[in-house]
């Protein structure tokens, strides 16, 4: 495994001192928010140019670090026009950069039918998951002419909340630049948490075969919701996705999630000794 850790999750600074601060924890790759991360200039598209680009490979190699994953987490299903053009027009820019970075990975989660980006229970119907497939295709297009990887991440709350669901937006664009983050706590929703190794289970048999980049996290149940923390913090035991990675995605690039900067260590050091 190669773990590595959201670069806005590290103790505030430039992006250059978040970057050094990362690797004297020990990861070895990134998960890049560019607006989460970067506040001392602008990163609008008009700013995500060659010559940045350049510059932040050129730091990242520095520090022998790599980024796992450019995220660009916005709504594909928003029902504005306009927005949604400006949504799709962000993604764009976003494989464009992720080609001159050095980034292979632009990673979304998938939505909600609704300007606010919450859920409803219109989310987990078909309409809403064909509205996304629609959306997300001119996306998952021009992934492939920037020779870049899409990769879609199932979330319980979103349009796109099981394995069941991931599989049917990857047959139905059936490209293959588009390809799958896989977070096991984000599948979980209080129902189906008493289960959740089974829930895991079922998500690499249907989603193995495609899971490009994996996200950590633990988690505890609180009255109505599920909350999510750094791994080794929560009730999760980690057996089937660690023998899933261990046996099969030899040096995928994990980036725990969540973490604050007086655990993150600890949890790289928690999922390297993890025994099973």
């Amino acid at each position: 495994m190669q773990i590595g850790i959201r670069l806005h999750d590290v103790a505030p600074g430039t992006i250059e001192e978040r970057v050094k601060i990362a690797r004297e924890q020990g990861f070895t790759c990134v998960h890049l928010a560019l607006t989460k991360t970067v506040k001392d200039h602008s990163v609008e598209n008009s700013a995500l140019t060659p010559g940045y680009a350049t510059y932040l490979r050129k730091l990242f190699e520095k520090y022998d670090m790599d980024i796992a994953v450019l995220g660009c987490y916005l709504n594909l299903a928003h029902p504005d026009p306009a927005e949604l053009k400006k949504i799709q027009e962000r993604y764009f820019a976003h494989l464009r950069f992720a080609s001159i970075l050095g980034c292979s990975v632009v990673g979304t989660e998938t939505g909600a039918p609704n300007a606010e980006y919450r859920f409803v229970p219109a989310s987990h119907t078909e309409e809403s998951l064909q509205i996304f497939i629609k959306n997300l295709r001119p996306v998952v297009e021009c992934a492939e002419k920037f020779g870049v990887i899409m990769a879609i991440e199932p979330v319980w709350s979103h349009i796109v909340y099981d394995s069941k669901q991931a599989l049917k937006v990857l047959q139905e664009i059936n490209s293959p630049n588009l390809r799958i983050i896989l977070d096991p706590v984000n599948l979980l929703s209080v129902e189906n948490s008493e289960h959740y190794e089974e829930v895991i289970a079922e998500a690499i048999k249907d989603l193995g075969e495609y899971t490009d980049v994996v996200h950590m996290k633990d988690f505890v149940i609180e009255g109505d919701k599920v909350v999510s923390s750094a791994p080794g913090t929560g009730t999760m035991k980690y057996d089937t996705i660690l023998e899933f990675v261990k046996k099969d995605k030899p040096f995928v690039q994990m980036t725990i999630e969540d973490s604050k900067p007086d655990n993150a260590e600890w949890s790289r050091k928690f999922l390297e000794d993890y025994s099973f």
